[in-house]
């Protein structure tokens, strides 16, 4: 699953889709295949922005399809987002889709890959509070000595 998460597109892969999703797009409406092959590719960038176009087509194709197809744009969602560090989100879309199909193992390894980042990420948060919290009583208590010494009568 970690492989899934990490892997990123060539960058020839990404131009020929996007030519290809241009192209379509200049004669009409894109079908849904090509927009989620498309995203399918921007979601696997190494670019942040790049990631953030496949989100904005997948939710577009997650809100016109039918729940059969939802499936794929659900996963891809939640692997997205992961991949941004929006866990909150990601874990969102997966439990979406672990609602309707509890059993797709798939789902439940990212969903699994998910908790982890949320949780390493909110211990990093809380060290990075205490840090600051340690350097604001410190700093504190710096002032404190100084204000003690100079009220001391001489």
């Amino acid at each position: 699953m970690e492989e899934l998460v990490t892997d990123v597109v060539a960058p020839e892969d990404l131009k020929r889709f996007e030519k290809k999703y241009n192209a379509e797009l200049v004669k009409g409406p894109v079908s849904k295949e090509t927009k989620f092959e498309y995203a399918w590719c921007l979601i696997r960038s190494k670019y942040a922005n790049d990631i953030k176009k496949g989100v904005a087509l997948l939710e577009e194709l997650l809100h016109k399809s039918t729940k059969d197809d939802q499936r794929d744009f659900l996963f891809y969602l939640a692997v997205a987002n992961y991949r941004l560090k929006e866990y909150e989100r990601a874990l969102k879309y997966i439990r979406i889709l672990l609602r309707n199909e509890p059993g797709n193992k798939q789902a439940i390894e990212l969903e699994k890959l998910i908790n982890q980042a949320l949780k390493k990420d909110g211990l990093v948060g809380m060290a990075i509070v205490g840090g600051i919290g340690l350097g604001v009583a410190g700093i504190a208590g710096l002032i404190g000595m100084a204000v003690a010494k100079s009220a001391k009568p001489q």
